[in-house]
C-alpha cells in the first residue's frame, strides 16, 4: 500500500507516523487530512511540507467530500488518527468528542466502503477497557470506558468492527498505551510537567499520584501501527504497549531529577472525575507479528526532556493562552446547543 490517507496527521502521533512513513518507504505517498483544531499544528510537519510525496489538505473527517478526496488521490489505505483525545476536555464538553470520534469515523468508513479502499486502520486507546487492578487487558477484554472520551473511542471501535462484519470492509484496530515523545501538545502529563518545570512552574498532580500508566514512546507506537497496517489480520484488534508501568508520582519525580528541581514543585490537586487507577496491556498478539518496543524508557524520557528544552519556539505559543481561548469559544458555542 503506497497511497495513504492519514487523518489527524498534524497531531502528535499522526505527525510522527507521517514522518516515520516517509523515512521508511521511499515510494509511499501520504495525504494528510486535518481540521487543524487546537492540537493540530502545521509546525509538527514543517520539515516535510516540501516533500513531493506529502500533501496536506485542511478538512474535517465528517465532511461529505471525503470520498472525493479518496478518489482524487487513489487512496489505498486510511489510517484514522483524527480524534478529540483529552479526558479533561471530554468531561467539560463531551459533544465534540461524539461528533469527531464517532460521527467522523462513520463518515470515513462510508467513504472507504464507497471507494473500495483496501484497508482501514482505526487508531484507538487502552482507555476503552477501563481500569484494571491486577493483570493485563487482552484484545478480548470487555470494553468498560470511564470518560466521555474513552466512551467515544469505544463506540468508534465497535462501529469499525461492525463495518467489517456487515460489509466485509478490511479493517484493523490498534489500541495503544500512553504515548510520549516530541511534538506532544503540552496539556498531556509528560509535556505539561516538562514545560511547566522549564518555566519554573509547579506541576499539578492528581489525587495521590499513584495512578499507573504503561508508557510507550511514540516511535515504538508508529512501528507497531505500521506492523498492523501491513501484517494485521482483517477484523482484528491489536494492543500496543511499552511494558513500562509507572505511577504518575514516579513520572513527576523522574522529571524533577532530569530538570534539577525538587519535590516542592509538585502541587497536589483534586482528583479527576472517573479517574482510572491502572492500565496494562497484553501485547502478545502484536509480538507474534515480530514487533517489539525498542526505545528504553529512561533514554526516551531524557531525550524527550531535551527536545522540549531545545524547542521553546514550538511549545511556548501553545501555552500562551491563544489555543486555550480557541477551545473556550468552541466549548461555549457547543454548550449552548446541548440540553
Amino acid at each position: 500500500m503506497q497511497r495513504l490517507l492519514i487523518t489527524g496527521g498534524a497531531g502528535f502521533i499522526g505527525s510522527n507516523f507521517i514522518r516515520y512513513l516517509l523515512g521508511k518507504y521511499p515510494d509511499c505517498r501520504v495525504v494528510n487530512l486535518d481540521k487543524l483544531t487546537y492540537a493540530g499544528n502545521p509546525e509538527n510537519l514543517r520539515d516535510v511540507e516540501n516533500d513531493s510525496r506529502y500533501t496536506f489538505v485542511r478538512g474535517d473527517i465528517a465532511d461529505a467530500n471525503v470520498a472525493d478526496l479518496l478518489r482524487q488521490h487513489k487512496i489505498e489505505a486510511i489510517v484514522n488518527f483524527a480524534a478529540e483525545s483529552h479526558v479533561d476536555r471530554s468531561i467539560m464538553g463531551p459533544r465534540s468528542f461524539i461528533e469527531t470520534d464517532i460521527v467522523g469515523t462513520h463518515n470515513l468508513l462510508e467513504a472507504a466502503r464507497q471507494t473500495g479502499v483496501a484497508r482501514y486502520l482505526q487508531i484507538s486507546t487502552d482507555e476503552v477497557y477501563g481500569s484494571i487492578e491486577v493483570g493485563q487487558f487482552s484484545e478480548e477484554s470487555p470494553l468498560r470506558p470511564s470518560s466521555p472520551y474513552s466512551a467515544s473511542k469505544a463506540g468508534a471501535d465497535l462501529l469499525v468492527l461492525a463495518y467489517h462484519r456487515t460489509y466485509g470492509l478490511d479493517v484493523v484496530i490498534t489500541r495503544s498505551s500512553n504515548n510520549y515523545g516530541p511534538y506532544q501538545y503540552p496539556e498531556k502529563l509528560i509535556p505539561l510537567f516538562i514545560t511547566n518545570l522549564l518555566e519554573d512552574k509547579k506541576v499539578p498532580l492528581y489525587g495521590d499520584g499513584l495512578n499507573v500508566r504503561d508508557w510507550l514512546h511514540v516511535l515504538d507506537n508508529c512501528s507497531g501501527i505500521d506492523t498492523v497496517l501491513h501484517s494485521g489480520e482483517a477484523g482484528e484488534v491489536y494492543n500496543i504497549g511499552g511494558d513500562c508501568e509507572r505511577t504518575n508520582l514516579e513520572i513527576a519525580r523522574r522529571l524533577l531529577t532530569l530538570l534539577a528541581q525538587n519535590e516542592d514543585m509538585i502541587e497536589p490537586v483534586a482528583d479527576r472525575a472517573g479517574h482510572d487507577r491502572r492500565y496494562a496491556l497484553n501485547c502478545s498478539k502484536l509480538r507474534a507479528l515480530r514487533w517489539r518496543p525498542e526505545i528504553d524508557f529512561e533514554r526516551g524520557l531524557a531525550e524527550t526532556v531535551a527536545w522540549y528544552r531545545d524547542h521553546p519556539d514550538w511549545w511556548k505559543p501553545l501555552k500562551s493562552g491563544e489555543y486555550e481561548e480557541y477551545y473556550r469559544r468552541q466549548y461555549v458555542e457547543r454548550r449552548s446547543l446541548e440540553p
